[in-house]
């Protein structure tokens, strides 16, 4: 069974200074990897200047997809303390990017870990964090009688309405939190008199509601 998870609810930001080096870490919520290069990208953009952009990011329930980058820094000396950083903290769905602007003098590889770590960790005390729970996406298929009471009861549930199909009849994909997914059954078939179909599908996350 997947577990709960914590994420970002927005962009955040924050500077910390180690002997004279600037670390400016900024954290993001991201669904998708493609999402995650895409902020971490904008921030090599945005800070093309800097002596390094290094970054992480984890993706998906139950640490599905996670990657590091030195971005010219020693070998894990910047991308592995930034991923174990969020890691530790229980999150996904989450890009973290530490800019760095060297200062002069040199940290060596412990000081390097422990500046690139703090400024993760500094920058996350100060975001909003967001619970992820685990979820089903349920199909739903039902006559076109029907179907106009459903969709509307649906939309003012705590059921998350994710796609409307119409052909012979109509098929509604519905996001459920597995700690409702024992009512929910029982809930469609009393708003459709026993004549819907329900089918459980892919497991995917949503917030704690």
């Amino acid at each position: 069974m997947s577990q709960p998870y914590l994420t970002v609810d927005e962009i955040v930001e924050h500077e910390t200074e180690v002997k004279r080096s600037r670390f400016l870490c900024a954290v993001a919520p991201a669904g998708s990897e493609e999402a995650a290069r895409e902020f971490v990208a904008g921030r090599r953009r945005s800070h093309g200047d800097a002596t390094h952009n290094c970054s992480a990011y984890v993706i998906g329930g139950d640490r599905g997809i996670q990657r590091a980058d030195d971005d010219g820094e020693p070998g894990g000396t910047a991308g592995t303390p930034m991923l174990e950083t969020l890691l530790r903290r229980g999150l996904s769905d989450v890009v973290a990017v530490v800019t760095r602007y060297f200062g002069g003098v040199k940290l060596g590889a412990g000081g390097l870990v422990r500046a690139y770590g703090s400024a993760v960790g500094k920058t996350l005390d100060r975001a909003g964090l967001v619970e992820m729970v685990p979820a089903r996406l349920v199909a739903v298929s039902v006559d076109h009688v029907r179907a106009g009471r459903l969709e509307s009861d649906l939309r003012a549930s705590p059921y998350e309405v994710r796609e409307v199909g119409y052909g012979a009849g109509v098929r509604f994909t519905v996001a459920v939190r597995e700690a409702d997914l024992p009512v929910f059954g029982g809930w469609v078939a009393t708003l459709t008199a026993g004549q819907a179909e329900v089918e459980e599908g892919e497991a995917v996350h949503l917030r704690a509601g």
